[in-house]
């Protein structure tokens, strides 16, 4: 189920994020060790690599919930990092009003229903009436086919419930740009094929979207492209065609072939 929008090409647009450089270290321990990478706006990034190659972390500096050492990022027409220096707080939270994240652990607030969880960044960030924001938080959770759960407390969800409530919670920023970090990985094997699902749909309406996951099926069937990191680098990239049939680097060869193995 690939985009059905056209691509946008280096040929037709600016990157909606642009990053050069980019490092990253905790004490002594180099995670990020120098990366540049471009995002076009519709495009859908899928980020692979082994466990401990900086995946999460390069994730989390793209949102400023890690701040890089070294590098800029331009995300969203602002400089979210110049050489290590971070925008200040109040340019940092309107910036991540245009950017949508997704964790593993879905961080609902247990004592809002589910609605309430959707509304209450419109409510409070982007000054809605609750009526407004209860009308636009009904649109997407039809989206994600939890219509019936509005009233319903997370305690009573199972962990894809709450996961697709977590997007529609991002979703109702109306960011530009949403980032994954593992969404699937809590969950039990039968619950991921629901959450794939409202971000397949997502894709196909052109959001543009970077996604960390061990799902190499999505990553197959919806990216345009699979960047594969290791030792805190971007090792190559490109289509998935050409990453999982031919891969230029022996060290994607080991991992796509350990993973795959395990499927």
């Amino acid at each position: 189920m690939k985009n059905v929008h056209a691509k946008t090409t280096k040929e037709s647009a600016e990157p909606i994020i642009s990053i050069r450089g980019l490092h990253k270290a905790f004490g002594e321990h180099v995670v990020l060790n120098g990366i540049d990478f471009d995002v076009f706006p519709s495009q859908v990034v899928v980020v692979i690599g082994p466990s401990g190659s900086g995946k999460s972390t390069f994730l989390r500096c793209c949102n400023g919930l890690e701040q890089a050492q070294d590098g800029t990022i331009d995300i969203c027409g602002r400089t979210l990092v110049h050489k290590g220096r971070m925008l200040p707080d109040a340019d940092l939270n309107a910036l991540r009003e245009e950017v949508g994240m997704v964790f593993q652990s879905f961080n609902l607030f247990p004592h809002l229903s589910v609605r309430d969880n959707v509304t209450l960044g419109p409510r409070k960030l982007r000054g809605l009436s609750r009526s407004r924001a209860d009308a636009e938080a009904d649109v997407l959770l039809q989206k994600v086919g939890l219509s019936h759960k509005a009233e319903a407390m997370p305690a009573s969800l199972s962990g894809g419930q709450k996961q697709r409530v977590a997007i529609a919670r991002a979703l109702a920023m109306k960011p530009r740009v949403m980032l994954f970090d593992e969404p699937t990985s809590a969950l039990d094997p039968e619950l991921v094929g629901e959450v794939l699902q409202v971000m397949k749909l997502l894709a196909s309406e052109g959001m543009t979207m970077m996604v960390v996951t061990h799902e190499m099926s999505f990553a197959k069937e919806v990216a345009d492209v699979v960047a594969v990191m290791d030792g805190g680098g971007i090792i190559e990239s490109g289509s998935p065609d050409v990453i999982f049939s031919q891969p230029t680097q022996a060290r994607t060869r080991e991992f796509l072939q350990a993973v795959l193995s395990r499927a």
